[in-house]
């Protein structure tokens, strides 16, 4: 299925809808990065927290996700911006732990206790920053107190990811629901009854539901207009010639030693595991 995300709102604009799958990009991003599975999944759903929470970014807005808990997956990283497109990297790739009981990676123990802060870049003079403690680690339950804590905004978000027998990622997805002040007490409870019972969202997509099909198994009969839908996809910006301008910018005496000492040297760029060499002419054209 092909990786998109939509925008909706709902009954008469009582609340907010956003939908995501997001399985190839997920996967992708374990390919690049040759994360294991707890890691995957953990890398995953910040990824697909990413896309989320810049669903309505514009421009050049970008949105940064960082996860920073004290677990031995380390710092979780993720950028997004205003075209769909996502990366991001886990500190700790190959990290190992026990599954939960009910066979759940247990991505909470994996993140640990730490704080969740997002950055958004609008084009103005600072960008702004939220920061609130890490609820459980699972990243869901931690956005979602985010979006309560720094933008007063209550908000259901689940997110998810399958990580199939070869480690390989077979399904992956989000969505949140948010309320807008004015929201009628029936409709919290037809949402908050709907949502209980909804199964898990990796689940969902499984079975091959689009975003649309996950917003309706979540709203349960509620009425929706959709606002936009757009492809999303992990992407990078980083180029040889961007690792070029991160060498030059060393200096000629910095440069020489590495070349005296190395003959050649390797920029590696964290957010999508590329890496570029550079031999010893191309030292010499850059000094």
């Amino acid at each position: 299925m092909e990786d998109y995300l939509v925008r909706g709102v709902g009954e008469d604009g009582q609340f907010r809808v956003f939908a995501a799958v997001t399985t190839g990009l997920v996967e992708e991003a374990r390919r690049r990065h040759d994360t294991w599975p707890v890691a995957s999944a953990a890398l995953g759903r910040g990824l697909t927290a990413g896309l989320l929470l810049g669903a309505n970014l514009k421009g050049d807005d970008l949105l940064t996700l960082r996860i920073l808990g004290n677990g031995p997956l380390g710092a979780i990283v993720v950028t997004a911006n205003a075209e769909g497109e996502v990366r991001g990297y886990v500190q700790e790739p190959h990290v190992d732990l026990p599954a939960a009981p009910e066979g759940k990676l247990p991505v909470g123990a994996a993140v640990g206790r730490g704080f969740l802060h997002v950055t958004k870049d609008l084009g103005l003079k600072e960008p702004f920053t939220g920061s609130v403690e890490l609820v459980s680690g699972e990243i869901g339950e931690d956005v979602a107190q985010y979006l309560l804590t720094s933008e007063q905004t209550p908000s259901a978000v689940s997110l998810g990811v399958l990580v199939g027998p070869d480690a390989s990622v077979k399904a992956s997805g989000g969505l949140i629901v948010q309320l807008f002040p004015g929201a009628s007490e029936e409709i919290l409870s037809h949402l908050e009854k709907s949502l209980l019972e909804m199964p898990p969202v990796s689940s969902l997509v499984n079975l091959e539901m689009s975003p649309e099909d996950i917003v309706a198994r979540a709203v349960n009969g509620l009425n929706i207009r959709y606002l936009g839908k757009n492809p999303v996809r992990f992407a990078c910006k980083c180029s040889q010639e961007k690792a070029w301008d991160i060498l030059a910018a060393m200096g000629k005496k910095e440069l020489e030693e590495l070349l005296r000492e190395q003959g050649k040297v390797e920029v590696h760029c964290n957010f999508c595991g590329e890496r570029y060499t550079f031999e010893a002419p191309d030292f010499k054209e850059i000094v």
